[in-house]
């Protein structure tokens, strides 16, 4: 059956170009339903990666398929840009409906969070009248050129993005970017002062700064969690410098966190907020919700010919409406703890686990050398997410130093299923430390 999967991977090697992938496994998908996924041979995963935090309601939940259907029956191709539609003005309204001070804010819509961040790029430092706006290093914000600018993942480093940018080090509590600390609230404590009393005051003075975006969870920078006052200082610092504060929830809003916005677990009010990936279930949006007076400028357009589709409207609406009858939220937040909980366990018996971090349904394990060292364990890494993927479990792994491999199930998953993760894990970590999957197994899938 692996056989299948390689002669199919070949065929695709043929016609498709590999910057458009990042792989760790030969996994080659028929279909998928709830938690799991079915590759071309039938054979059954649970899916703890949702295909990047996208299926948070999991795979083909009825009820948004077929409230997408009926639409795409009604208009199967529509224009915004030139004709309005009940259901993406539904959706709008919605969304302001679930924001802090919705009510004095618009939304701008897309495709992407590439091209959601792309249009903070270019709507922020316009309407604020400054040419810079600071992001962090380990960001991902996209990969359209603004995007790709405000992004500071390793991964994003061989080209050079436009000049504007102010990159500077977040929190990363376990393994600190300034020598000789410890502890993420020292971490924090270290990335405001420099910040604050380094580089606004003297590569970026606050006047030609526009704004802060940042991640309330660095995700793809390895699932770093900063504590609740992170964002709080932020938020000060912005507010005392007259900047607006961006926070990009693309992959982890939505509630994933166990929140609707991860940011409420910090009790402020960002500025500018932009929602991606999980918002329709699997079907391509993108949000940006501001101050209405920068949604309105008209000598700035952000617009996209077929964004969004009624059809994807449709079924972000009822995402949120599933999400919030089925309870999700709380779903999250518990199953999220016991997870913690039990990968702690898998930590103190496991010396290559050097850490564990998450908040509610998106999860980090820091695999390294050995505890006392820390020194990132990248291929390690890359062993125990292809093992995983051979005994039946989708992951992924993130990070600066490709060594963090990230759990996010959907939203819906429950305890049985997270025991079944937990124990294919667990086996995976032991068959890699006992050297059962070679360096020449992992040799096509490099990742990232």
């Amino acid at each position: 059956m692996t056989q299948d999967l390689f002669t199919f991977l070949d065929r695709e090697y043929k016609v498709i170009g590999g910057s458009s992938q990042i792989r760790f496994y030969p996994a080659v998908v028929d279909r998928g339903e709830g938690a799991y996924l079915y590759d071309i041979s039938g054979r059954r995963y649970l899916d703890f990666n949702a295909s990047w935090a996208v299926a948070n309601t999991g795979y083909g939940h009825p009820k948004i398929v077929e409230a997408a259907i009926e639409t795409y029956r009604k208009i199967s191709s529509l224009s915004y840009t030139t004709f309005s539609h009940k259901s993406i003005v539904e959706l709008a309204e919605k969304l302001l409906e679930l924001t802090p001070d919705g009510d004095k804010k618009k939304v701008l819509f897309g495709h992407s969070g590439s091209d959601a961040n792309d249009g903070v790029f270019k709507l922020v430092p316009y309407h604020m009248r400054r040419p810079r706006l600071i992001s962090f290093i380990g960001s991902y914000h996209g990969q359209t050129m603004g995007s790709y600018s405000l992004s500071g993942h390793k991964a994003q480093s061989k080209i050079i993005g436009f000049p504007n940018i102010v990159k500077v080090p977040y929190p990363y509590g376990y393994r600190c970017p300034f020598r000789g600390i410890e502890g993420q609230k020292e971490c924090e404590e270290a990335c405001i002062d420099f910040l604050e009393n380094y580089i606004l005051k003297t590569v970026a003075p606050p006047e030609t700064v526009a704004g802060i975006i940042t991640e309330p969870i660095q995700s793809d920078g390895g699932d770093i969690v900063p504590t609740p006052n992170f964002l709080k200082e932020l938020r000060r610092i912005a507010d005392e410098n007259n900047m607006l504060l961006i926070v990009d929830e693309v992959k982890v809003g939505v509630r994933r966190t166990g929140r609707f916005y991860a940011f409420e677990h910090s009790n402020i009010k960002p500025d500018v907020i932009v929602l991606g990936k999980p918002l329709a279930s699997g079907l391509p949006i993108s949000v940006i919700i501001l101050p209405s007076e920068i949604a309105d400028n008209p000598d700035v357009m952000h617009l996209f010919t077929l964004a969004p589709h009624p059809m994807i409207a449709t079924a972000a609406i009822k995402t949120i409406e599933v999400i919030f009858e089925e309870k999700l939220i709380d779903n999250a937040a518990e199953i999220g703890e016991y997870l913690l909980r039990k990968l702690q366990d898998l930590k103190n018996r496991h010396e290559i686990i050097g850490d564990v971090r998450g908040r509610g349904l998106i999860i980090g394990v820091e695999i390294v050398k050995d505890k006392k060292s820390r020194k990132p364990n990248a291929k390690d890494t890359a062993k125990i997410v292809y093992r995983a993927w051979e005994l039946g479990l989708i992951t992924a792994y993130t990070g600066l130093y490709s060594n963090v491999i990230e759990l996010t199930p959907p939203l819906i998953i429950n305890k049985e299923q997270a025991d079944e993760a937990l124990n294919i894990l667990s086996q995976a970590i032991e068959g890699v430390e006992e050297g059962k999957v070679s360096d020449e197994r992992i040799k096509r899938f490099v990742g990232w």
